[in-house]
């Protein structure tokens, strides 16, 4: 990996591209240690060659689809590559299971990779790191022009805690219920630069961040900026980080509709000239903490006042405004964490690891 972007990698609008991170577990649904074998000791299914790697923990993989060209091949596209990683884990004895944290994780009994990358990052995060045992979703879209491409992740900020809350999918932390709707979101926001970027003027400014970055040693590459939407200045993307991961592929394709929808419209306001917004990002810390905390019954401060307004009518004004129909298929089922919980309650938790799995 370069240790920074160049803007000459935003050349294509609209296309786009899913990452998901994923928990390998056993034939009881608890996670474990098979990263090593499904990353590097088989080989995967053809999609997922280059396209499958771990993350910081063995018992977290990650999977990329290829360039998907035109979004209607999105759906298509995680599919097969869900179905590839499901028999590829299950050749190999293991079984995948998503969410934003899976309830039976406990980071001090689960072994982290060896890649001298991880590696690295314990020695110099420390604490926080050792406990990420987190797993999200991430879309990118593609965007032919970096300044426009900051410009939309400037404006895509105040999305960040609509998805975070429409996603929530992650009530236990280490075994234990935290109260929250989205407890991956708090344990990641540990980590340095994570949660919610401040606004950059344009690409020049923001180019200058992550090469002061890296020049300073706070970060080794590019990568290490995690925050939950940002310009990619490898990819050409505009990048959204903010879902939990999600084990139904319908939820899945509901944020990527979502964001492709939302990157193209900001893209056309971009060249109609139209200004960019200033939200303050103390005030969308308060939204996103309002997402956390409360999941779909949150209510957010609005973009322009101080008024706030429920998730259901930002979703229905969204959905209408976009003309997306996956946010109110979101909001008006059963979210992941209140979906965890039950399960919990009514089934036990034998039954809360095997909803969480991975089915093909």
């Amino acid at each position: 990996m370069d240790k920074t972007g160049s803007p000459e990698s935003f050349t294509r609008m609209g296309t786009l591209g899913i990452e998901e991170e994923f928990y390998v577990v056993d034939e009881f649904g608890r996670p474990t240690s098979g990263t090593d074998e499904l990353v590097y000791e088989t080989d995967p299914p053809e999609i997922l060659e280059e396209r499958l790697d771990h993350e910081l923990f063995k018992c977290v993989i990650e999977t990329q689809t290829p360039l998907i060209e035109e979004p209607g091949e999105a759906r298509d596209q995680l599919l097969a590559v869900r179905e590839a990683l499901a028999d590829h884990a299950e050749r190999n004895g293991f079984q995948i299971a998503a969410a934003g944290l899976h309830p039976l994780a406990k980071w001090r009994e689960l072994e982290h990779a060896e890649k001298p990358r991880y590696r690295a990052q314990l020695d110099r995060i420390q604490y926080p790191q050792h406990r990420n045992t987190t797993a999200g979703l991430h879309v990118h879209v593609g965007v032919d022009d970096p300044d426009k491409a900051v410009w939309i992740a400037n404006e895509l900020r105040w999305h960040v805690p609509v998805m975070l809350a429409l996603s929530a999918n992650s009530p236990y932390w280490n075994g234990f219920d935290t109260g929250l709707q989205s407890a991956r979101a708090k344990i990641f926001e540990a980590l340095p630069n994570t949660g919610m970027p401040t606004r950059f003027t344009d690409y020049e400014a923001f180019q200058r961040y992550e090469s002061r970055m890296v020049e300073s040693g706070s970060i080794d590459d590019r990568g290490e900026l995690w925050f939950d939407v940002r310009p990619h200045s490898g990819h050409g993307t505009v990048e959204v980080r903010a879902p939990d991961g999600q084990a139904d592929p319908d939820r899945v394709m509901a944020f990527v509709e979502y964001v492709h929808a939302l990157v193209e419209d900001y893209a056309a306001r971009y060249e109609d000239g139209e200004p960019g917004t200033d939200v303050r990002r103390e005030l969308l810390d308060e939204n996103k903490w309002r997402a956390i905390r409360h999941g779909q019954s949150a209510e957010l401060l609005a973009k322009d006042s101080l008024e706030t307004r429920p998730l259901a009518e930002i979703v229905e004004r969204e959905g209408e405004r976009l003309d997306v129909s996956g946010l109110r298929t979101l909001f008006d089922g059963e979210s992941g964490a209140t979906r965890q919980r039950r399960i919990r309650r009514e089934e036990g938790v034998q039954s809360l690891c095997e909803s969480l799995l991975l089915e093909y």
